[in-house]
């Protein structure tokens, strides 16, 4: 499989692609006016506790307080049992007993600010390096799921524990220190303890609202935690970041620093993969697949719902089996659009329905198997009771659509206007409405040319019936400044 990374940079926007096989499949933006959070600690304050939520409102400095709960609040590991196994998890004591208002803490964003909630906090501090996550307050360590050898697994908790026993803290080992030798994990291990050094300096200096510690930047962030030996390039369009990205790359991946190369064609390089008209068909709710079915994706506040309709396609045997091969490539194309959309949260889907039960495990299958590519954590469950699949996939910022959207100002984000003729009728009642409340000889209507040629052509004989009834004059004139769902009512 060929996979690559693209990087286009422009002075307030950067943005990376990941392509597999031609194929962009991730998609992430950072602004210069609004970069992420997530990774960030602070100073904060506590601003409100909420026992009702077992949570606590924290003052960080951002727009919005942020949101910690009580399961989030870092708190003395139990004792182990007699029998020296640690014991069964206990619920977190009530959230007033873990802080107070008023009180300083020290945070890190978990989740950036999503809509209209605020970033979501942990006291858990973790420091990410190309190899390791460190846990300065815990000692455990940790291995990655995605690194499935057994002798692999073993060989790294016995590295780290090795390496991280002098520090008294803990660690995760990440999917790309699979095959690293020990010295290039003491490495990570020196590059953190140095980060973390400089964070206590720092957090002891620091006033509520102040930021100690900001993760890297997009670019950056790629060469730590997407460049991986499957990588065959990284291509970056601009000179000054190629070059701030490959010193980067010499000091801490040096095996790899090769891939990055500058991309100087003329073709911007998004145009050049397809990766810019990929953008725009993710901004639409429906995805056409290539038998002729489609998938229709609707992004809500409480989850987001997958349709999958057969369309056009019609099949060589029979219906069972044209719904089968329908839903098997629905399956591969809804993987590749939650990770490009950048989807999280709960997600619904609605296959076809099928009769034959192991068509349905193939189905399940072919979704896990696409997903298991996917860098967000992800749960699938079996088929419901209803012929749908619920799954969960981890969210951390906004998705795609709502980074790049904002509701539709004739709408208001509903997705739907009325109709012209829905709208002629509530000027009607507002006409009766006004004339029985203000006194007036005559009434004008300023609404969309739509509404006003509708009433002037389709509704004229209401109109004149509605005069008689009112004993009033009523114009009608067209701006084009309104949306067709406003209009006014003046009294002349």
């Amino acid at each position: 499989m060929s996979e690559e990374i693209l990087i286009n940079v422009t002075p307030r926007e950067t943005r990376v692609a990941v392509v597999e096989n031609g194929m962009p499949q991730e998609v992430h933006i950072e602004r210069a006016s609004r970069r992420g959070y997530v990774g960030n600690i602070y100073r904060g304050r506590v601003q409100r506790v909420m026992p009702g939520m077992q949570a606590a409102f924290i003052e960080i400095g951002l727009e919005r307080a942020a949101f910690l709960h009580a399961s989030d609040i870092l708190r003395p590991p139990p004792a182990l049992s007699e029998d020296g196994e640690p014991p069964a998890p206990a619920p977190p004591p009530p959230i007033a007993e873990l802080v107070r208002e008023g009180q300083e803490i020290t945070v890190q964003v978990a989740k950036d600010p999503i809509g209209s909630k605020g970033a979501r906090l942990t006291t858990q501090l973790s420091i990410p390096s190309r190899y390791l996550v460190l846990l300065p307050y815990s000692r455990v360590i940790g291995v990655s799921a995605r690194i499935e050898d057994e002798t692999e697994r073993q060989r790294l908790k016995t590295v780290m524990g090795e390496l991280m026993a002098p520090t008294g803290m803990g660690c995760i080992v990440r999917t790309n220190a699979e095959g690293q030798a020990a010295a290039a994990l003491g490495e990570d291990v020196d590059y953190l303890l140095r980060a973390w050094e400089a964070i206590g300096v720092d957090g002891g200096n620091s006033r509520a609202g102040q930021r100690i510690y900001e993760d890297l930047p997009l670019p950056l962030r790629t060469v730590r935690d997407l460049l991986r030996s499957e990588i065959d390039k990284v291509r970056v369009d601009s000179l000054e970041t190629f070059e701030r990205m490959r010193a980067f790359a010499r000091q801490f991946t040096p095996e790899l620093a090769d891939r990055l190369e500058h991309y100087s064609g003329d073709t911007p390089i998004f145009d050049l993969y397809g990766v810019e008209d990929e953008i725009q068909r993710a901004m639409r709710k429906e995805v056409p697949l290539k038998s002729g079915g489609h998938l229709v994706i609707d992004q809500t506040e409480a989850m987001t719902t997958v349709d999958v309709n057969t369309g056009s396609f019609l099949g060589q045997r029979n219906l069972e089996e044209t719904v089968y091969r329908t839903n098997l490539e629905a399956a591969q194309a809804v993987a590749r659009q939650l990770r490009l959309r950048n989807l999280g949260g709960i997600v619904i889907i609605d296959f076809i329905d099928m009769i034959d039960a192991d068509h349905r495990r193939q189905v399940l299958r072919t979704l896990e198997k696409a997903l298991t590519r996917d860098h967000a954590r992800t749960n699938v469950h079996d088929f419901s009771p209803l012929g749908l699949i619920e799954m969960t996939r981890k969210r951390t910022t906004e998705s795609l659509e709502r980074q790049l959207c904002e509701p539709c100002p004739a709408c208001a984000g509903r997705g739907q206007q009325k109709t012209a003729e829905t709208v002629t009728y509530e000027i009607f009642r507002e006409i009766t409405r006004a004339v029985r409340q203000f006194d007036a000889s005559q009434l004008m209507v300023l609404a969309s040319p739509k509404v006003v040629a509708r009433v002037l052509e389709e509704e004229s004989a209401a109109v004149a019936e509605l005069e008689e009834f009112l004993g009033k004059t009523i114009r009608f004139q067209a701006d084009d400044q309104y949306a067709q769902e406003q209009y006014d009512v003046v009294l002349l």
